[in-house]
């Protein structure tokens, strides 16, 4: 059972209790504030929360061992979760993301300890090279979040994606191995 631990948060795997209390962030919270800065310019298809289990629980390891996503928990609560997704194993370049639902604790740091930590376990826990973050430019949160993180603005795709009928840039980032040993060894 993966757990990493930290100061303020820690990243549980799926369980299907935990996967509930996701649910209700993703899909019956009424403000949905999350969703007007994690990929507003995706549709997300509405499941049920047998589908959500499903899907969840039977989602494809990184590598043995490494969960595509792992909970966010703070204070005994789920607040949200880490991802990851391949775009080239042949080159060992993965696509990162995290999403804070809980807007009570956004600001506060739990973002940027989950992703750092996220981050951190992803590379020593595989042979990855890379890794990559993509969002919008209208959020600017996670932007910084990222640049916190060492990782560089690699791509700006001008009006890319479309937000509440305006255009925003595509943003791409991104942190090689060597250059996120270096800014984080002790």
């Amino acid at each position: 059972m993966v757990e990493v631990i930290g100061r303020k948060i820690e990243l549980i795997e799926n369980t299907e209790e935990n996967l509930d209390k996701l649910y209700y962030w993703r899909f019956e919270e009424k403000e949905q504030e999350a969703k007007k800065w994690n990929g507003p310019y995706i549709p997300e298809q509405q499941m049920t929360k047998e589908e959500h289990r499903k899907y969840w629980l039977n989602e494809d390891e990184i590598a043995a061992g490494v969960p595509a996503s792992l909970l966010i928990r703070a204070e005994e609560k789920v607040i949200g979760y880490v991802g990851a997704y391949w775009i080239d194993k042949n080159t060992n370049w993965l696509e990162t993301g995290i999403v804070i639902y809980d807007k009570g604790y956004w600001n506060g740091g739990y973002g940027s300890e989950a992703y750092k930590l996220w981050i951190d376990f992803l590379f020593k826990s595989t042979g990855l090279h890379r890794l990559g973050m993509s969002t919008w430019s209208g959020n600017e949160r996670m932007m910084k979040v990222a640049e916190r993180m060492g990782m560089i603005l690699e791509a700006r795709i001008r009006n890319a994606r479309t937000v509440e009928g305006q255009y925003f840039d595509a943003i791409k980032m991104g942190v090689l191995r060597e250059e996120w040993e270096k800014l984080n060894a002790i």
